[in-house]
């Protein structure tokens, strides 16, 4: 397997993360090496210190990106930390336009249902990416510990994608992004980018380009489903005492 460049970037660390503050191709080198990348919402890091296998996983990521809005606003304001928001959704629309996809089998998608499978794989169909049905996994119901797949372990030990693409909520997808880290024998591209697919299949509310740079997808997601998406969004509020509260450190990883 040809790997790139290994290129060192800006970091922020917070909650014990390293968040990277570089651009796309920042991101893309570390995955094309091999790594564990998390994207975790507001609502997502508040739950840091309720789960000890969630925190577990997010800590042993090698790296997160700044998707939550809220995160990057409460950065500047409280601890003069200006760093630029990178979604899951952004980089997700860039990643499927990368040409090594277009091979057979680099891709493995694991996913929440079989009606997400089919939708999934149509839209990549669609991007020109050479994805077959046996290269998607659809999850079993996991609980709410830490997470042991043997089955898709097997699976992915058999086909050595070079990249994993977990479709499933935060939450779940950290913890079995993890346990396939610490078990594989191999260092695939991990990324836990949720149901950022959802949004380019139509599978959930279409967000456009310039709501996402804006820090607007959350009221896309509650005008949506409101009963749904509130009272989640609600709970990642927690996060500006977290922030006000944290130590931060800026540094070169």
């Amino acid at each position: 397997m040809t790997k790139e460049i290994f290129i060192k970037t800006e970091t922020v660390k917070l909650f014990g993360l390293n968040f990277l503050t570089g651009g796309y191709n920042d991101i893309k080198n570390r995955l094309f090496n091999g790594a564990l990348m998390v994207a975790p919402s507001a609502p997502s890091l508040v739950i840091l210190d309720e789960d000890i296998d969630y925190r577990q996983a997010m800590l042993g990521s090698d790296f997160a990106i700044c998707d939550s809005g809220l995160m990057v606003l409460l950065l500047r304001l409280f601890k003069d930390i200006q760093i630029k928001k990178h979604s899951g959704l952004e980089f997700l629309r860039r990643f499927l336009k990368e040409t090594v996809l277009m091979e057979h089998h680099v891709l493995f998608m694991i996913e929440p249902s079989e009606e997400d499978k089919v939708a999934n794989q149509y839209y990549l169909y669609s991007l020109g990416i050479k994805i077959e049905k046996t290269d998607h996994y659809v999850a079993p119901m996991y609980g709410n510990n830490a997470i042991q797949d043997a089955k898709l372990l097997e699976l992915v030990m058999i086909k050595k994608p070079r990249f994993i693409l977990i479709n499933l909520g935060g939450g779940v997808q950290e913890k079995l992004g993890y346990y396939l880290k610490t078990n594989l024998d191999y260092r695939p591209g991990i990324i836990c980018t949720g149901a950022a697919i959802a949004f380019l299949t139509g599978k959930q509310v279409g967000i456009p380009e310039f709501a996402d740079r804006f820090y607007l997808g959350w009221l896309m997601r509650c005008l949506w489903r409101p009963t749904v998406y509130i009272p989640r969004y609600l709970t990642g509020l927690k996060l500006i005492l977290m922030i006000w509260r944290a130590e931060v450190e800026q540094g070169i990883e």
